[in-house]
């Protein structure tokens, strides 16, 4: 199918595609990868009249430690936080979100922000990223607005940011000694976008290394959204750490996981391996404490 006519508009400054982003009548649309909204302007799902690239400015695509958090720019390459020696290190569970995500050139062209603002439930980064606590910054020709990832996605392809807001960045708190996250997805096919259930658990444990003082469990492809899991935490928080524990926190999760039947498989299996990958993902987060 051919694309539709639009304008296009390659910006050189951010407040210059946060002035034709407020601009009114013309439908605009933000562009960086493009492996979202090229495809779904040729199936008719969208149809802009005016495409803001934001592809060249510099600025976005800075991926920084400053102190204990990691800055990244909305237009950082997937394959650059999957290649990325320090995020791996730093925030494990980032890193394998990123390298999960699609082919290899897929990661060449996706960019962090284009992830998120996509929002799909079956994401690599959303979980990954909520499991640290993220936040997001939102620019628009009023200013500038902090969001936190945990009530960033409203729906399905629906999210907080308004229509003329621009994501920037995001914020990631870099673990403290004692804490650590992990990421795991199922797909139901390789090197593709396609996951069936994917998962993120992040702990913070006592001076006793056994004790869990913090938790954080995101579930992904098991709701309109992705997911926090409050059982799950309640059961893990105050807790000594233990194989029956993290069982116990898996068979939590799948409880409040509200999956449907759909072409990538049953209801039923995916509240089970929502449970599964819930429990392995403690054991990641476990192992990474334990490391720092």
């Amino acid at each position: 199918m051919r694309l539709p006519e639009f304008d296009f508009t390659e910006t050189q400054t951010l407040d210059e595609a946060c002035r034709l982003m407020a601009g009114s009548g013309a439908r605009p649309k933000l562009i960086a990868g493009g492996t979202d909204l090229m495809v779904n302007m040729k199936k008719g799902l969208v149809s802009p009249g005016h495409v803001v690239s934001i592809s060249r400015l510099d600025e976005l695509k800075v991926m920084e430690r400053s102190g204990g958090v990691f800055k990244l720019g909305a237009c950082v390459a997937v394959s650059d936080l999957a290649e990325s020696d320090e995020i791996n290190e730093s925030l494990g569970a980032l890193g394998a979100g990123a390298r999960a995500l699609g082919s290899p050139l897929i990661r060449n062209l996706a960019t962090i922000g284009g992830n998120l603002a996509s929002a799909r439930p079956a994401a690599d980064l959303p979980p990954s990223l909520m499991v640290y606590g993220s936040k997001a910054s939102l620019a628009s020709v009023r200013g500038v607005r902090e969001a936190s990832l945990d009530g960033f996605f409203t729906g399905p392809g629906l999210t907080e940011i308004q229509p003329d807001e621009i994501l920037t960045r995001i914020w990631v708190d870099i673990p403290k000694a004692g804490s650590g996250a992990g990421y795991l997805n199922i797909g139901v096919r390789k090197a593709q976008d396609c996951n069936l259930v994917n998962a993120a658990a992040f702990i913070a444990l006592d001076d006793d290394e056994k004790t869990i003082r913090k938790a954080r469990v995101v579930m992904g492809c098991v709701g309109p959204t992705q997911l926090r899991s409050p059982a799950a935490e309640n059961v893990l928080t105050g807790e000594k750490v233990s194989d029956k524990l993290f069982e116990s926190a898996g068979h939590a999760a799948a409880g409040d996981a509200m999956p449907v039947d759909d072409f990538r498989g049953c209801a039923e299996y995916k509240k089970d391996m929502a449970g599964v990958l819930t429990r392995r993902a403690l054991a990641l987060a476990l192992e990474a404490a334990r490391r720092g």
